[in-house]
């Protein structure tokens, strides 16, 4: 029978509960049982589509379109697995689906209500997902408290006494701080989060205690008093200076094999050891070098995450930490290309809209001039289009018609049959497509192969009517899709030590022991760059 974990969250956001969640699925999938998670956003919104990355941080693209949580790129990276849409579940959803079902009659003349009807359509989405599963771990996310949260702690708690108490737990992440003026961690804020859940009929199994310092034993055994939760299932999950480190806290700790017994599961021991490994040689690695990246969200890091952890990858492959130089492409425009002097390498991720567009272009342009190395992404790549079109092919003024309808040389637009759509998403390619990669080329060298799949999240394409221009000036299109040729999905500059970029997002499918082979590309370049080809 299916195993469920429910992972809460208490005091304040930001805890870490989707590290926390992602840990705990790796532990158990590490120990051979078969494991998935879910992340719950009690937002109204349906999807994280139409979400500012301000707002919320990276949204993450699965497969199959879903445009989802980042905690869901979180289980991807630490379960190395590939997860649906229908494992992210927001409110939107559950009262779309729910409202729906009362316009077509289904609910027979009954009072639709939260409860039964919200909670058991949240229900019903759970345990779709937990079929072939032995172990599904469910983030609820916000904290508890919050009003928006309710119906999916109580559907949980419903869960636990229409499954049996041994085939449901409850994990709830806290935080302890620690007050400079009296010197010791407190408990009172873990103790009336816990009072919150248990008013709720939810008793917590373990307390996932977050603290800058490793948890003091008075601490512990404070909590654990307060908490009616054994000592053993108070859990230290103090600051780590990588987030692949956790798993091996958290093991360390014995949460996994705390919840394997209360749940009545085989004890099995985790195979860590490549795990370990790889976070090992991070943390050994002595030389660095400096990427930047120019995009218009970076302020918070968030909104670059798969980025961020997509370079972590590489910086293993390659024996180099990279650090990066976060540059607003706007701070470009303001103040020149001067504030990319000295990286190793450039990144232009993708985006919406037309603020930032000149200095992301500006920081293609010094990329190509200077033979940095260089990684465009989404708009990223279609920008870098209009900028060779520009200074290279000497059309002034020419652009994508996103940004300028009235360009007059549209080198990104709308493919014909994307027009006339009226709803956002209508004109979007959403997911995994296949790209077919040219012989002899650059691309080619890093994938290793004729064709793959990579996942999409944009709209504007590469005009077809200019590639015959673009190519005759040295600008090859090494990769086109493999569903409909007249698109564009890669193109290089063979002539350069390290110009390449992606019409898809490969930070979405990169993973810690297995990066994206154009991530962990310009890594290497970038460390050529730096130290000589050796």
């Amino acid at each position: 029978m299916t195993k469920f974990i429910f992972v809460t969250g208490g005091v304040v956001s930001g805890l870490g509960k989707g590290i926390t969640s992602a840990s705990l699925g790796m532990l158990l999938k590490a120990r051979g049982f078969r494991t998935t998670n879910i992340k719950i956003d009690p937002y109204l919104n349906y999807d994280a589509g139409t979400m500012n990355p301000y707002q919320h941080g990276e949204v993450f693209v699965l497969d199959d379109g879903g445009e989802v949580d980042l905690d869901l790129g979180n289980y991807e990276r630490f379960l190395d697995t590939s997860l649906t849409f229908d494992h992210n579940i927001t409110t939107g959803k559950v009262y779309s689906a729910v409202i729906e079902r009362e316009r077509r009659g289904d609910y027979l003349g009954a009072t639709v209500q939260v409860i039964p009807h919200i909670t058991d359509e949240i229900k019903s989405r759970i345990r779709e997902i937990a079929r072939d599963h032995d172990v599904v771990v469910v983030e609820v996310g916000g904290t508890v408290g919050d009003i928006e949260s309710m119906p999916f702690l109580e559907a949980a708690r419903q869960m636990q006494l229409e499954e049996g108490r041994e085939n449901v737990a409850f994990v709830h992440v806290t935080y302890v701080p620690k007050l400079r003026v009296v010197g010791e961690q407190k408990t009172k804020p873990t103790q009336h989060s816990v009072k919150e859940l248990r008013s709720l009929g939810i008793q917590p199994d373990a307390i996932v205690a977050r603290s800058e310092e490793p948890l003091e034993e008075e601490a512990r055994r404070k909590i654990s008093l307060f908490t009616n939760v054994p000592g053993e299932a108070v859990i230290s999950a103090y600051d780590v200076e990588d987030t692949y480190e956790v798993p091996l806290m958290l093991e360390k700790e014995g949460l996994a094999r705390y919840l394997t017994g209360r749940l009545g599961l085989p004890a099995r021991e985790p195979e860590l050891d490549a795990w370990r490994g790889m976070v090992g040689k991070y943390k050994e690695i002595g030389e660095n070098v400096e990427i930047a990246v120019v995009g218009k969200y970076t302020k918070l890091a968030d909104s670059y995450l798969s980025i961020k952890e997509a370079l972590k990858h590489s910086s293993v492959a390659n024996d180099v930490k990279v650090r990066i130089r976060w540059i607003e492409a706007e701070d470009v425009e303001k103040h020149g290309v001067r504030l990319l002097e000295g990286v190793d390498g450039i990144i232009v991720p993708g985006g919406f809209g037309a603020r930032g567009t000149e200095g992301k272009m500006m920081a293609a342009r010094y990329a190509r001039e200077n033979d940095v190395p260089f990684l465009g992404i989404c708009f990223g790549f279609q920008l870098t289009v209009v900028e060779f079109a520009r200074n290279v092919l000497g059309m002034k003024g020419a652009h994508s018609t996103e940004i300028d309808p009235r360009t007059p040389y549209p080198v990104v637009d709308l493919m014909p049959e994307q027009r006339g759509l009226d709803k956002l998403g209508g004109t979007m390619r959403l997911g995994a497509y296949p790209v077919k990669i040219r012989q002899g080329t650059l691309a080619r060298d890093l994938y290793g192969k004729g064709q793959v799949y990579e996942r999409h999240r944009h709209r504007w394409e590469v005009n077809p009517d200019f590639i015959e221009r673009f190519e005759a000036a040295g600008l090859v299109f090494s990769g086109i899709a493999g569903d409909d040729e007249r698109r564009m999905e890669i193109l290089e500059l063979p002539e350069k030590r390290y110009f390449i970029a992606t019409q898809f997002h490969p930070e979405f499918k990169s993973r810690p022991m297995n990066p994206a082979p154009v991530f962990k590309g310009l890594v290497r370049a970038a460390k050529e760059k730096k130290f000589g080809s050796g």
